[in-house]
């Protein structure tokens, strides 16, 4: 079964600066700790996800196929085409005319490899030189929503 993978793409906007507070101590994962009130510094997210501002660009997900990856359908990928992809490294790729996004895993030649979907319905893709295929971007970070528990 091959999913039919749609990305849409946006050029990320840095005209303006959003700056939000930023909480002084971070927020433990583990056992709480007593309630912090108090608000440090702001943040700008563009400043934080954007590395490389003209080779970065914003892609929504739509498929299932890295679910068990925690990229889900309707996510936001921030992508950096300025970064070479390494092995292990979650990509947006152009196979054969199309783009996915999938985990990249290099064979020996260090070049081509395996695009690997998180969700065991999908099988990997075999990428070669019978391949006409690029790594269009290393996905940095992935924005999603969390829903809320009924």
């Amino acid at each position: 079964m091959e999913e039919q993978v749609r990305l849409t793409f946006h050029k990320v906007g840095l005209d303006t600066e959003l700056s939000i507070p930023l909480a002084q101590n971070p927020v433990k994962a583990g056992f709480p700790s007593p309630a912090q009130d108090y608000m440090g510094d702001e943040i700008d997210l563009n400043k934080v996800l954007i590395r490389h501002r003209e080779a970065t660009f914003y892609v929504r997900v739509s498929g299932d196929s890295m679910t068990d990856a925690g990229i889900l359908d309707g996510d936001l990928a921030v992508v950096d085409k300025e970064i070479d992809a390494q092995d292990g490294d979650f990509v947006i790729a152009f196979v054969d005319g199309d783009f996915t996004i999938k985990q990249f895993r290099k064979d020996k030649s260090g070049f081509f490899g395996w695009l690997v979907p998180w969700n065991k319905h999908y099988p990997r893709i075999r990428v070669d030189s019978s391949n006409d295929f690029i790594v269009w971007g290393v996905v940095t970070y992935v924005i999603h929503q969390m829903n809320r528990i009924k």
